[in-house]
């Protein structure tokens, strides 16, 4: 019964600011990692951002290091993804994600994941 709900997305020009927000029902987030994903048309879903179980470590790979933060609100229980310098490419579909391995690691791939929310759209301007 855990299911995820993401919020946030939008229109925005390139260089702005948006923050993206997964709330978790069901179940607790805190012991499980969580990550965000994204799908472009006509493109594979990625990974753009994972959030270990302890809530400390993260991974992002090189299209959004040092643009993109994942973190999270544990009395909320909900997750975020800040997103800084957005450009064109950043436009997606973008996804919550988390699985049922309990103390796991930081997982890259979509099949390392069965919760899955509904997505909200980004689209970034030129």
């Amino acid at each position: 019964q855990v299911r995820l709900l993401e919020s946030g997305g939008e229109l925005v020009q390139a260089g702005d600011s948006l923050r993206l927000s997964c709330a978790v029902s069901g179940r607790t987030l805190t012991y499980y990692t969580t990550a965000w994903f994204r799908q472009a048309p006509g493109k594979e879903r990625e990974f753009v951002a994972g959030l270990s179980w302890t809530g400390r470590s993260t991974y992002y790979p090189d299209s959004v290091k040092g643009r993109f933060t994942i973190s999270r609100d544990n009395a909320e229980n909900t997750v975020y993804l800040q997103m800084n310098s957005l450009k064109p490419e950043d436009t997606a579909i973008y996804y919550c994600a988390t699985n049922d391995v309990r103390h796991g690691t930081i997982q890259l791939g979509i099949f390392d994941y069965n919760h899955w929310g509904q997505g909200t759209q980004v689209t970034v301007s030129s």
